[in-house]
């Protein structure tokens, strides 16, 4: 379940809403990548911790464990929802990291489809195959294939041999 930016607001400390307020919709555009990947880690870091925190709290409440703390609250639920808020960034901080290196393949792609295309237009000289050599571009490579002709007073031959064949058959 997602939560409003109020909500969010509600649950976490003031320094915590700083870093969250990072990844929403305007704000994660202007951080570099530098930056993003240490927002990441640090968003990261913040929910392991409240996770921590929330599975310590229910086995305490279960008896399976000690208190932390002298004033340990009874109630699970603030613990797992700044865990939820937690969650909620690192998602749309991995989405804008997938987001930005989906753009810099599509650019690579780009740049070397007009390259090809530049060398498909300034027609690249073709060489002979014993001349190819490593890093020299793209060049053209001859057809190897054989052509196959048929002798013209071979074509309906082989159709009419088998009308021979068949009338022979038939005749007996």
């Amino acid at each position: 379940m997602t939560l409003s930016a109020r909500r969010e607001m509600a649950v976490l400390t003031r320094d915590e809403v700083e870093l969250v307020a990072q990844t929403h919709f305007p704000a994660i555009f202007d951080v570099d990548d530098k930056s993003l990947a240490e927002l990441r880690k640090r968003v990261r870091d913040a929910g392991s911790k409240e996770r921590t925190l929330s599975q310590q709290m229910t086995r305490a409440i279960r008896g399976k464990a000690d208190q932390r703390g002298s004033s340990f609250p009874g109630n699970v639920e603030k613990p797992r929802r700044r865990k939820q808020v937690f969650a909620a960034a690192s998602k749309r901080l991995n989405k804008e990291a997938a987001r930005r290196v989906a753009m810099e393949r599509r650019e690579a792609l780009k740049a070397s489809a007009r390259a090809a295309l530049t060398l498909k237009r300034g027609g690249a000289r073709s060489r002979k195959p014993s001349d190819q050599t490593a890093a020299t571009g793209a060049s053209i490579v001859e057809n190897r294939k054989r052509r196959w002709t048929i002798n013209r007073s071979r074509i309906g031959s082989i159709s009419a041999a088998t009308k021979r064949a068949q009338a022979r058959r038939d005749s007996r």
